[in-house]
């Protein structure tokens, strides 16, 4: 993890039935859910930017198990929006999903046995850990795209790549990525427009489209892992891409900038405890010379004279 501490990170990964070929996936060390999913599908359904990765397109269906972040309100609008038919697997019966729990097991005896803090189950681990989430992706990615792929399937009898090549198929795409992020992306926010931007995570986002819309209502749509870039939405229909200027030519994730930011307050905390504790102190000793004054005067009066006197006014 970024903090230095020894965590397993999770894979959630789409594959084409019939050809055997990962469309899309997504790495993290929070547990799964809808938004996962999300991220997952957006990469599977849109074209990639590595000429190497050329499977995509929107699935007639999507078959998963039922956990928490597939059976999700936003999955079943996606799939509505989409016409992707959502097909479950039976609870209970794993063999069901044999086809990703096979791809899985080559991930294992292929991919992750050969690097240092592998915990196979039941065993124990194997070396320390070394890699972060970003070395696992980039070393992921091209065991996909390089081995994976490239590798005859048991069962098909030809490379998964090959296989997608064979019969000029043609996928289904999205009028554009902008229109699937709407559908996909839910983490949305609602800001305001200002006369500088848009205000959102304590950052800048700019752009020329944005003059036009001072004082209106907007919708943020990002990727987690990305905070370089948001798209802006207005009355749900897309509007443009605002570019954080601090950030621009460098991908930045949400994670990070938090734990900078908290870590900031956490300083800015102890600053005002420790100014606390000597104003505090210095309190402390203020009162404790007035009380030794009072008590000294108090001391210096003569026994049994009264200090209290009666008012008089001068026309009595």
């Amino acid at each position: 993890r970024p903090d230095g501490e020894v965590a397993k990170p999770w894979l959630t990964t789409v594959i084409d039935d019939y050809r055997r070929a990962v469309a899309g996936y997504f790495l993290s060390f929070e547990d799964p859910s809808a938004l996962h999913t999300s991220l997952a599908l957006r990469q599977a359904i849109w074209r990639k930017e590595d000429s190497r990765w050329i499977v995509c397109g929107i699935p007639d269906i999507l078959y998963t198990d039922n956990g928490s972040d597939f059976t999700s309100q936003h999955l079943e609008q996606v799939g509505a929006d989409l016409k992707i038919r959502l097909v479950f697997s039976i609870p209970g019966k794993p063999r069901g999903r044999g086809r990703i729990e096979r791809f899985f097991s080559t991930v294992n005896e292929m991919f992750l046995c050969e690097f240092d803090g592998y915990a196979p189950v039941g065993a124990a681990v194997r070396g320390k850990p070394t890699l972060t989430l970003a070395d696992l992706d980039t070393r992921f990615r091209a065991f996909v795209l390089d081995v994976y792929h490239r590798r005859e399937n048991a069962e098909t009898k030809m490379p998964p790549v090959e296989r997608w090549e064979a019969k000029g198929f043609l996928p289904r795409m999205p009028d554009s990525l902008e229109q699937l992020d709407l559908l996909l992306i839910q983490v949305a926010k609602s800001r305001q427009v200002r006369v500088d931007g848009i205000h959102f995570q304590n950052l800048r986002y700019i752009s020329t489209t944005l003059a036009a819309y001072v004082g209106e209502t907007v919708t943020l749509r990002f990727d987690p892992r990305d905070m370089a870039e948001i798209r802006v939405f207005h009355e749900d229909r897309f509007l443009c891409r605002a570019v954080c200027a601090e950030l621009a030519g460098a991908s930045v994730p949400l994670r990070d900038i938090l734990r900078v930011r908290n870590q900031r307050r956490r300083e800015l905390r102890g600053v005002l405890r420790d100014r606390q504790s000597a104003v505090d102190t210095l309190l402390e000793m203020k009162r404790g010379e007035v009380m030794e004054k009072k008590n000294a005067s108090a001391a210096d009066r003569p026994a049994g004279k009264s200090t209290t006197t009666l008012k008089r006014y001068r026309n009595e």
